[in-house]
């Protein structure tokens, strides 16, 4: 089983979560090639890393074939992370998010190949749809619109899970798949349109909270630090997933809203928008698998998670005059 890397390649490394990944692989000695074309990830999220040594950017589009070329070494770890992730992104762009699932994670898997590196796959709860399953286990096989508006993200995942298993079973590339649930904590774009930052973005403004619906749908929430921990354990392990990555503490979207209007006290009004279409209306992991098999489980809790986020957005906008 491998512990540790010497050379990894990530690809959307400028993101939310792949800047926070690159940060931690790069402070245990590995040296990290950031890749991103900068369509949703932005260099200010690594801007902080660029004198590091063994810190490399480059901006690359991952729907073409690349290579590290000759003199940079071995590669040993290939975390495929490049897509986009919020509502807001793949609505907008939603050509560029199939071929980043399908196009961009066959050239990933064909870097992997050529090095002889440990793949990881950064897949999503959202391959599970709207569940009738609950909580989901990795054994679900999920209850998804292939044609909805969110289709595009879904089955993106889906058939990048689909290439994973392939490679690994035509090829016997070293494979692996973490199902990420909702993420959240500093380096999320204010204006992505995901729940946290929505409700921060409003709450420090003095703004109403808009809920979707009828704000009984429940969501997860994982800091961004457990969620590394979770991707590196899962990548140093020796196992092929898929694994769920997240917190099994289950919420109402409401409650999710009082609480970040309760951390800011500005007493903003939470107010109701219709809801999205195919809107999950459960959402939980199982992780019995992450506990059992890479000795995984998140440890920050919410309201500290939410309170270190909120500093974090408070630093970088406007924030309302509570008189």
């Amino acid at each position: 089983m491998t512990t540790s890397f010497t050379h990894a390649v990530i690809t959307g490394g400028a993101g939310f979560l792949g800047s926070h990944l690159c940060e931690r692989l790069l402070a245990s000695g590995t040296r990290v090639i950031c890749l991103d074309d900068f369509s949703s990830g932005r260099r200010e999220n690594v801007a902080h890393l660029l004198g590091e040594p063994g810190f490399r950017l480059v901006e690359h589009d991952v729907t073409e074939p690349w290579d590290p070329g000759r003199g940079a070494g071995r590669v040993d770890l290939v975390a495929h992370l490049a897509s986009a992730a919020s509502p807001v992104d793949y609505f907008s762009r939603p050509i560029a998010t199939l071929r980043a699932g399908s196009q961009g994670t066959e050239n990933a898997l064909g870097l992997a190949g050529r090095h002889g590196a440990r793949f990881l796959l950064a897949s999503t709860s959202e391959v599970y749809g709207d569940p009738q399953e609950h909580p989901q286990p990795e054994s679900y096989r999920g209850h998804v619109d292939p044609i909805g508006p969110r289709s595009v993200y879904d089955e993106a995942k889906r058939y990048a899970e689909a290439m994973t298993s392939a490679h690994r079973r035509e090829y016997g590339l070293d494979t692996t798949i973490a199902r990420i649930f909702n993420t959240y904590g500093p380096r999320m774009r204010p204006d992505d349109g995901r729940m946290v930052p929505a409700f921060l973005g409003q709450a420090l403004a003095g703004k109403p909270l808009t809920v979707a619906g009828t704000g009984e749908q429940t969501r997860s929430l994982c800091y961004v630090d457990d969620t590394v921990g979770g991707l590196l354990a899962l990548a140093g392990s020796g196992h092929p997933g898929p694994v769920n990555i997240g917190n099994p503490q289950e919420r109402s979207v409401r409650e999710f809203a009082e609480a970040i209007n309760d951390l800011v006290g500005l007493g903003s009004p939470i107010g109701h928008v219709p809801a999205a279409v195919d809107d999950p209306c459960r959402r939980c992991p199982d992780i019995t698998l992450a506990r059992e098999q890479i000795g995984w489980e998140p440890e920050v809790e919410l309201s500290d998670g939410l309170a270190r986020t909120s500093a974090w957005f408070a630093a970088r906008m406007p924030v309302a005059d509570p008189a």
